[in-house]
């Protein structure tokens, strides 16, 4: 019997982590093959010196994959295919994917976003798409070495809900022996959305006034402007059938106060040292979409988007 392939899309700081985790345990197992795919300088380095993860988990923290590719086009046959990009690269690498994709394989997205599912299914209509979303402190350090803090990085991972009838408990054993935190739902909507509320609003707000997340929490506009971005969240969740907790905004700040009052956001770092890819459409995009959709309106959202967006 053939064994599975699993390939992993991307080895940044997301992908890197769960990447170096199935892949680790596999060296040992050898009941997979695991392909990674990446670009680059993080090419050279992996090939040369397999992917080092820095993290308090492991004390071993090199691994190397049976096959590491530079493109897409160069894997046969996936089984599974982690993809671990940024979000702007979504849709470039679906349709990448599309010619090299069997009728089994099954699409396990590690990214945050209420709208990656949809995003993935516009290109690759009939394949198993797991909605996902992902708890990890983990950053790429340089090329090749990924640096991982605090606690264990943890998926949550549903059904597909257009192909709710696929087996796919040898995905969840991979992520069991790989010792991946991870919560398997028939449905993971509500967690994606109780997610995607929080790095939306916290992400808009941070990046238009270049402040942090302590910040939002304490001074009265950007707490008033996240609050509004929520509400229309929310809003938008319960016209789609997806109940978010009667108290998500009251529960979402207090989350937020959790953190270090100086923590940053990766929208707002990357708009304000002018980065040209960033999660603008990730989070308000998004919304904008989903609220014309269901007939929700989205000043806050709308206002934010225009003024970072113009920014000058």
């Amino acid at each position: 019997m053939n064994k599975k392939h699993i390939v992993v899309v991307g080895l940044g700081g997301v992908g890197g982590y769960f990447g170096f985790k199935i892949n680790q345990t596999n060296e040992t197992t050898g009941k997979y093959t695991v392909s990674f795919v990446a670009r680059g300088e993080t090419y050279e380095k992996v090939k040369e010196n397999g992917l080092v993860l820095l993290s308090p988990e492991h004390s071993n923290s090199q691994t190397h994959p049976n096959a590491i590719v530079q493109n897409i086009s160069d894997i046969k046959n996936p089984d599974l295919v982690l993809i671990g990009v940024k979000e702007y690269d979504l849709e470039n690498v679906c349709k990448q994917l599309l010619p090299v994709i069997n009728k089994d394989t099954i699409l396990l997205p590690m990214m945050n976003g209420a709208d990656i599912y949809d995003r993935i299914h516009t290109i690759i209509p009939d394949h198993t798409v797991l909605p996902t979303c992902v708890y990890v402190a983990s950053h790429i350090k340089e090329r090749g070495i990924v640096e991982h803090k605090g606690n264990p990085g943890k998926i949550i991972v549903g059904r597909d809900p257009e192909h709710f009838e696929t087996s796919v408990e040898w995905v969840t054993d991979v992520l069991s022996e790989s010792k991946i935190e991870f919560d398997f739902k028939d449905n993971s909507l509500n967690a994606i959305w109780t997610k995607f509320i929080f790095i939306a609003s916290f992400g808009l707000v941070t990046a238009k006034h270049n402040s942090s997340m302590g910040a939002v929490c304490t001074n009265e506009q950007q707490k008033s402007e996240a609050t509004g971005i929520m509400n229309e969240i929310k809003l938008i969740a319960t016209k789609k059938g997806i109940e978010l907790q009667e108290d998500i905004v009251n529960a979402t700040f207090e989350k937020a106060s959790t953190f270090p009052f100086e923590t940053p956001t990766s929208l707002q770092l990357d708009i304000n040292s002018g980065k040209k890819d960033n999660e603008m459409e990730l989070f308000a995009g998004a919304v904008l979409k989903y609220g014309s959709e269901v007939g929700v309106e989205t000043p806050f959202t709308q206002k934010i988007y225009t003024e970072i967006k113009y920014k000058k």
